[in-house]
């Protein structure tokens, strides 16, 4: 069960609007790369608004969540639910893996000494920023593997996948997306879409499991903290997607890699 140190301090006595400005801010990054911002959205919970990291990791989850529940509908006018539902082969491959590794993840992260979660998810962001940089500076091809490969190498990434979504408590696009092309040869819009479908049952293991330990109790005496830094993202997503295209790909990816980077340096340096 998870210690007052991991979910020290229970309440943010933070002011609105500082809340929801920060949540704003990472929904316009978010937006402008077709992410939900939850990977930037944690290190903010850790070093500006100082939760500890298993607090942070489930707010950070309960966020993305509402992020992906209001992107999952307004995704279907760019690409109709038909032609979703056609390649559900794709999802249910990916969640074959994904929902184990879901529930593995939330387990050895309810488990780990503070110090070493830290350190763990400092490793991960470097992860997201290579996996930001190579999405959207490359053109992805596809692996072209048979069907006999194809499905255990969907399930494997699909595990992987879930680990990192419920120790970083984030949806998990960024690793989802590129997945879904090199695997199984769809193009980005059509991947984008997919990867909420298999994000939303995913992130619901997650929780599942956080349930079991009490890890909610930072939840609820943080609702208020939670809706306005989610409303923030949401109205903050709206505005990025906006301004999609305005900065260059490859000067705004590797400039938010590098922020990535300098977070990962400050929560691995985090006590």
């Amino acid at each position: 069960m998870p210690t007052d140190e991991h979910l020290a301090p229970l309440r943010s006595t933070h002011a609105t609007p500082a809340v929801f400005g920060a949540g704003a801010a990472i929904g316009v990054l978010g937006g402008m790369i077709g992410l939900g911002g939850a990977e930037f959205r944690l290190p903010l919970l850790i070093g500006l608004f100082g939760f500890a990291a298993l607090a942070a990791v489930i707010l950070n989850k309960a966020m993305s969540l509402v992020v992906v529940l209001v992107a999952l509908p307004a995704r279907l006018g760019a690409v109709p639910a038909a032609e979703i539902a056609a390649r559900w082969p794709v999802a249910v491959n990916l969640l074959a893996g994904s929902l184990l590794g879901a529930w593995a993840g939330a387990t050895w992260a309810v488990r780990m000494r503070s110090s070493t979660l830290y350190k763990v998810l400092a490793a991960l962001m470097v992860l997201m920023a290579a996996a930001l940089v190579l999405t959207h500076t490359t053109v992805l091809g596809t692996l072209d593997l048979p069907l006999w490969a194809q499905v255990p190498a969907g399930v494997v990434a699909g595990f992987g996948i879930g680990v990192v979504a419920a120790i970083m408590g984030v949806a998990g696009g960024e690793l989802l997306i590129p997945t879904i092309v090199l695997l199984f040869g769809e193009d980005i819009k059509t991947a984008g879409s997919l990867s909420l479908l298999v994000s939303l049952p995913t992130m619901l293991v997650a929780f599942a499991r956080y349930s079991r330990d009490g890890s909610f109790a930072v939840l609820g005496a943080n609702l208020r903290f939670t809706a306005v830094m989610a409303a923030g993202s949401i109205a903050g997503a709206v505005l990025g997607g906006l301004l999609l295209g305005v900065f260059p790909d490859l000067i705004l990816m590797p400039a938010l890699a590098v922020l990535l980077l300098v977070s990962a340096v400050k929560v691995a340096r985090h006590d």
